[in-house]
């Protein structure tokens, strides 16, 4: 459980009760359909809607842009909730509509795009997605080949996009482009991309690994003229510097869903082991079993204090990016290892899908590609310790 001295003792109470509606909303809108949502390979646009009238979404949005003003806890609480019933692949795309495109809006947009957009995207109304991979930039985004090119009152975009959570969902895209393809980083720019303009396309559904729940797609821009009040913050070339500026907070919540969704991992498999016998004794009492436990919860309760220090250091504006970057790192790496220990203990069962065990394990994997590869988080480590 996230805790934070920053929150008051009622603050807390809130919370608690927060948590408490989000755990019935599960219960009753999420939990009797996940299965149906992962063979469908998308979650329907009126989860967002619901979840929106509940206050589920963007919830640290003060209360002019349509959220509720909470603190920043409130939006990962829902991370944390979601993450631990092992709904991983709705997160994946829950935290971009709620804790990544947002942030652009609130910090770098114009009063104008916060009123048009934010709204609409606490509610559910809209759906927010990302656009910055390309297939030939991942990690790499100042290689992006997508272009902007002004013409009068507007700029026509050219390019595609690949791995978009929400892609078959979004109604707005935060799109990267280069407005200058000669000046590297600095001719990079976000538009604001309403997905009804002409000359936008998307391409089907990814078949994925896992995360079966949440759709990810390619996107196409096909001479698609944007208006120039599209551009965020109206400011040419900023968009390597505020894509920079939004990577700690997406960090930090790939770490809250990796640290969840590990105890969720966790809560099933000592549910299991008590109940399976084996050789005339529940496998629990084995004492492989014993210690393969007793070391994940030691790891989960060490990282959670990362955690807590990373979300304090973020309260006060103090997080920096090594040190996001190894949390990231960190959980993400510990939920594949978490995972992977678990199913073990479930034996061939685990290797069922009809076991939650076999959700989480195939959902982990990918934690340590988006938001930035493990190996480039250990990168940008390692360059804090002994420089470029």
């Amino acid at each position: 459980m996230l805790t934070n001295h920053f929150l008051s003792a009622d603050e807390r109470a809130d919370l608690a009760l927060f948590k408490d509606s989000l755990q019935r909303f599960c219960d009753a809108e999420i939990e009797p359909h996940y299965r149906d949502w992962e063979k469908a390979g998308c979650v329907p646009r009126e989860l967002f809607t619901r979840m929106g009238a509940q206050g589920f979404l963007c919830a640290d949005l003060p209360e002019a842009f349509g959220g509720t003003g909470a603190n920043v806890e409130f939006s990962f609480a829902v991370l944390e909730v979601l993450s631990r019933r092992g709904y991983s692949g709705f997160v994946g795309g829950l935290q971009v509509h709620s804790d990544i495109v947002p942030p652009y809006l609130v910090h770098d947009g114009t009063d104008a795009q916060r009123q048009q957009w934010l709204p609409r995207l606490a509610s559910g109304e809209a759906i927010g997605a990302i656009g910055m991979t390309e297939p030939g930039a991942g990690s790499d985004l100042k290689a992006i080949r997508t272009t902007a090119r002004r013409d009068g009152d507007a700029y026509v975009i050219n390019g595609s996009k690949i791995f978009i959570s929400n892609g078959q969902n979004a109604d707005l895209l935060v799109l990267a482009a280069k407005t200058d393809p000669t000046a590297g980083p600095k001719g990079v720019s976000l538009f604001l991309v309403d997905t009804r303009t002409p000359g936008f396309s998307r391409g089907r559904n990814l078949d994925k690994v896992g995360q079966h729940a949440g759709d990810t797609s390619e996107l196409f821009f096909n001479d698609m003229r944007v208006p120039a009040d599209a551009l965020l913050g109206g400011v040419e070339g900023q968009g390597f510097v505020q894509m920079m500026r939004g990577l700690p907070r997406e960090r930090l919540t790939i770490g809250v869903q990796g640290l969840h969704a590990a105890k969720g991992a966790l809560d099933v498999t000592l549910a299991y082991v008590q109940e399976r016998q084996a050789f005339g004794q529940a496998i629990g009492q084995f004492q492989n079993s014993r210690f393969t436990l007793a070391q994940v919860a030691t790891d989960l309760a060490a990282a959670e204090a990362f955690l807590n220090a990373c979300v304090d250091a973020f309260r006060r504006a103090e997080l920096t990016p090594e040190a996001v970057s190894a949390l990231k790192l960190h959980t993400s790496e510990l939920f594949s290892r978490v995972a992977d220990q678990c199913l073990q203990l479930f034996g061939g069962y685990g290797y069922m899908a009809e076991y939650p065990i076999s959700r989480f394990w195939t959902d982990a994997r990918v934690l340590r590609i988006y938001g930035g590869t493990s190996e480039i988080m250990k990168e940008l480590v390692a360059r804090s310790l002994l420089g470029r």
